[in-house]
């Protein structure tokens, strides 16, 4: 626990911040200097996880009673950092990865060391109030080892990660109760986590591989037999970046953003957009040499703020020559350094900051701080606070989602785009949200008398048919379509040939005129949250 002078240190400094410093000023704050039992040393990735109480839950690779690592929660209301749990070798040693949370509101991750024999790390479930739940005993052969990343939840309920083992990448799947299955190949060794895109593939970079052996971004689609496609190659030129660790992370705008450590035309690494289709520019080149005032050398991930600015941090260089955190927009037009580690409170930043829905980004150093082994820190840039969807971008009529955030217990409605949704608030800061009639694809809002909170994630509303009448006819024939979520409806066909005259009476009921040259087939339903297919053929006739 954290010493109560330590507290009220750390709470004066933040009145003092707070008293002098005007509105909406960029306020950073070192929060906690991990020491010894507490922790020490968290390096990347890092990963932090907002769970449903709406703390951050983390880990540290050294430290703790054992001096194996530790389970931590920083409580973002009192700003008290608790110890929850102090490996030892039984149950992994150096969580270097951090945590995911899953479906189920657990915590998961991995160690690099540790574990049963050979001791090359384990997967772990982890419940605050118990140890770790070991899921799986890394054994150095098909199942890889020496795992640096948390498994992160995909839309199927698994979790799924990469490991390997110097010869042998392994892309695997894990469920929740700890049915542990390698799925795939990985092109190469990779320290961050996979992201789920809103196209319902997972995206992860490795550190080297490739077709220049510099790294790579790849993709994955889930199914049956999961299927790993390298989408960009790094190393063809220096100036393009290569050995890319920190993750990926998705903008509004679809992109693919991240960082290397190595490379890009000042030789500090470079920060990168991505298409999914492999579009790749760089957005900015960090200067290693001196003064090297924004920065080199970035580890770590970005974040986007409501701004629509992307957030990171550098290890090396700034000011001080401890790191920096920084902002650049998404065309690479616009770069300003907001924070200069300057060892005191904090140095050498390495793991990936969070955006928690309070608007404010939370992180950690690996060194710095008053015992000199990291800190965990806030950045304040008056973001506004949001509602974030957890995993589930997209739904028919009755399927539910959780959402993170604040204030749910005063929560009065929720709306899916322009149109209403149910909820039942679980706590202050956790809900489930339902599609109902009338909902549409658009952002989704938790409407509370204190302000409301709006998704950065667009939630896709997809249609289903259940029917037409009449079931046949000539071209000309008024049909009528039932079914749900017609409301965005941009395209009818039947056949595979576009009506060209249509009326959305309804969010269940369409009508459409049979259009010149349709042929029997299935009526097709097109909207903004997806296509609908009927399960019978319309019967075209002479």
């Amino acid at each position: 626990m954290i010493k109560a002078t330590r507290v009220l240190c750390g709470l004066f400094a933040m009145l003092i911040l707070v008293a002098t410093l005007p509105a909406h000023a960029q306020t950073y704050v070192d929060m906690f200097d991990f020491v010894d039992a507490n922790g020490c040393c968290p390096s990347y990735p890092g990963v932090l996880a907002q769970g449903r109480d709406g703390n951050l839950y983390g880990t540290t690779q050294n430290g703790g009673t054992n001096t194996y690592g530790t389970v931590f929660v920083m409580n973002l209301s009192t700003g008290f950092l608790s110890t929850l749990y102090s490996f030892d070798i039984p149950h992994g040693q150096g969580p270097q990865a951090g945590l995911a949370m899953g479906f189920d509101g657990n915590f998961y991750g991995t160690t690099y060391l540790g574990g049963a024999s050979p001791g090359v790390g384990v997967l772990f479930k982890f419940t605050p109030g118990g140890p770790p739940t070991i899921l799986h005993n890394f054994a150095n052969t098909t199942d890889g080892a020496y795992p640096r990343q948390p498994p992160i939840p995909a839309p199927d309920g698994n979790l799924y990660g990469v490991t390997g083992n110097g010869t042998n990448y392994v892309v695997y799947r894990v469920t929740p109760s700890g049915t542990f299955t390698p799925v795939a190949t990985a092109p190469g060794y990779s320290y961050a986590p996979l992201l789920l895109a809103t196209d319902g593939k997972l995206y992860g970079v490795t550190n080297f591989g490739g077709t220049y052996n510099g790294g790579t971004v790849f993709q994955l689609t889930l199914g049956k037999i999961p299927k790993v496609k390298i989408i960009y190659s790094f190393g063809s030129s220096q100036s393009t970046g290569f050995n890319p660790t920190g993750g990926l992370m998705q903008a509004s705008d679809g992109k693919l953003y991240g960082t290397t450590p190595n490379g890009g035309s000042s030789s500090g690494g470079v920060l990168f957009q991505l298409t999914t289709a492999g579009g790749y520019k760089v957005l900015r080149s960090f200067a290693a040499a001196a003064p090297a005032t924004d920065g080199y050398g970035p580890l770590a991930g970005l974040v986007q703020g409501s701004d629509g600015f992307l957030y990171g941090v550098n290890p090396n260089g700034g000011a001080s020559g401890f790191g920096t955190l920084f902002r650049i927009n998404t065309t690479g037009s616009t770069f300003q350094v907001l924070h200069n580690f300057d060892g005191v409170s904090g140095a050498n930043p390495t793991s990936t900051p969070i955006l928690a829905t309070n608007g404010k980004i939370y992180g950690m150093t690996m060194s710095g701080g008053a015992f000199h082994q990291g800190v965990f820190y806030s950045f304040d840039n008056a973001l506004k606070p949001f509602a974030s969807l957890f995993v589930i971008w997209s739904g028919k009529l009755g399927n539910s989602l959780d959402i993170l955030g604040q204030g749910f217990s005063n929560a009065t409605g929720v709306k899916f785009g322009t149109g209403p949704g149910t909820f039942v608030a679980g706590n202050d800061t956790y809900m489930t949200a339902t599609v109902a009639t009338g909902s549409t694809t658009g952002h989704v809002t938790v409407l509370e008398p204190a302000g409301n909170l709006a998704s950065p994630q667009t939630f896709k509303v997809i249609p289903t048919i259940s029917g037409f009448n009449p079931s046949s006819g000539q071209v000309g024939t008024s049909v009528v379509i039932t079914g749900t979520s017609f409301l965005q409806t941009t395209a009818v066909k039947f056949g595979g040939v576009k009506a060209t005259v249509f009326t959305v009476n309804s969010d269940s009921q369409i009508t459409a005129i049979v259009p010149t040259g349709a042929v029997t087939g299935k009526v097709v339903v097109t909207t903004k949250g997806g296509t609908a297919t009927s399960p019978t053929a319309f019967t075209v006739t002479p």
